[in-house]
């Protein structure tokens, strides 16, 4: 289970960076334009995209480091995502195809936090019923 996890937060962050990669050169395939266009579609994009990867890295965390406080190695892994989310948002003001978006970066935070809230939510969950 702890592989098949993990894999699967690999391959998700990967397709996150794929995207990036195509957003910053401007050459986003055409079905992932078109998924974006209605009003705040961009906005619901980040909340889900980085939501899942927020909870796929916190239950992987949770999961490989479980001897480990969930109240701390939670938030621990959600901030160095969210920065990560941030430098990320920055650096689309240094490619002429994109725009930094102070309403993007909110709608990444919430996801990750809703997301990393679910992740905890049920690990928590997990341990009560194995007792």
């Amino acid at each position: 289970m702890k592989k098949w996890l993990l894999l699967g937060t690999l391959l998700f962050f990967l397709l996150i960076v794929a995207i990036i990669i195509s957003a910053d050169a401007d050459q986003l395939p055409d079905f992932l334009d078109r998924l974006y266009q209605f009003p705040g579609g961009d906005k619901v994009g980040h909340f889900i995209l980085y939501g899942i990867l927020s909870f796929l890295l916190n239950t992987s965390a949770l999961t490989l480091f479980s001897k480990r406080d969930p109240a701390r190695l939670v938030p621990t892994v959600s901030l160095l995502l969210s920065i990560m989310i941030g430098l990320e948002e920055w650096s689309q003001s240094l490619f002429p195809a994109r725009t930094m978006s102070i309403t993007d970066l909110m709608a990444s935070y919430a996801g990750v936090t809703l997301f990393a809230y679910l992740a905890w939510y049920f690990n928590n969950r997990q341990i009560t019923r194995g007792m």
